[in-house]
């Protein structure tokens, strides 16, 4: 992952995460990497660190809102041996399971523009290039949904995003959406906690 560390495609991120870095020098900054099991069998796609989280433990959904109910859906399912996940060097292990993005690097205001979007998909068209055991992705929202598409050079149109969708890749993998667990998508329900174990009972019922 030297090539993610240390990318600059992005003139726009790279010059917003510079300005980030100076109002907080302590925070990563930076590209955030993939996290979790080498071997995994799922692969967690999401949108773009976000300001507080991931750009600042450089580790995906770690120290956000976002990450409550992410990890402790993934303790309660058997993918992680602790159900919360508040700093990098917490502890916490995935299991069986790899969490990335599909922007690795923060976007202002949690809105990547369709130029990076592009510009970042060749890392995870090589994520899933080199992830032969990978056999479910569980795209979280819209962005991440196309994004694995793009990064699989798969048509757009042949598979509609919806939340719990499942869809059967020409590869042989399955792919499965879900809302994003946003404060806003949790807080206005959009995404309720049922639901969203809903769709961690569907993976599992593929991972036998």
């Amino acid at each position: 992952m030297d090539a993610l560390a240390t990318c600059t495609s992005c003139l726009r991120l790279s010059r917003f995460l510079a300005g980030v870095h100076d109002l907080h020098p302590d925070y990563h900054a930076r590209p955030v990497a993939p996290f979790g099991a080498a071997q995994a069998r799922l692969l967690i796609v999401g949108l773009a660190p976000g300001m507080h989280g991931a750009n600042r433990t450089g580790r995906p959904f770690t120290g956000d809102y976002a990450g409550i109910l992410l990890y402790e859906t993934l303790h309660r399912f058997g993918f992680s041996n602790r159900p919360e996940s508040v700093a990098r060097d917490d502890g916490l292990e995935l299991k069986d399971c790899r969490i990335t993005n599909a922007v690795k690097c923060l976007p202002p205001e949690n809105k990547p523009e369709p130029a990076e979007i592009r510009a970042c998909n060749h890392f995870l068209a090589g994520e899933l290039g080199t992830a032969p055991d990978v056999s479910v992705i569980l795209a979280l929202g819209l962005v991440a949904h196309k994004a694995v598409l793009m990064a699989l050079g798969l048509k757009q149109s042949a598979h509609a995003f919806g939340h719990a969708a499942r869809h059967e890749l020409p590869d042989g993998r399955i792919l499965i959406d879900s809302y994003h667990c946003s404060r806003y998508n949790t807080q206005t329900r959009r995404l309720t906690t049922a639901g969203f174990h809903d769709v961690f009972r569907a993976i599992r019922a593929e991972l036998v």
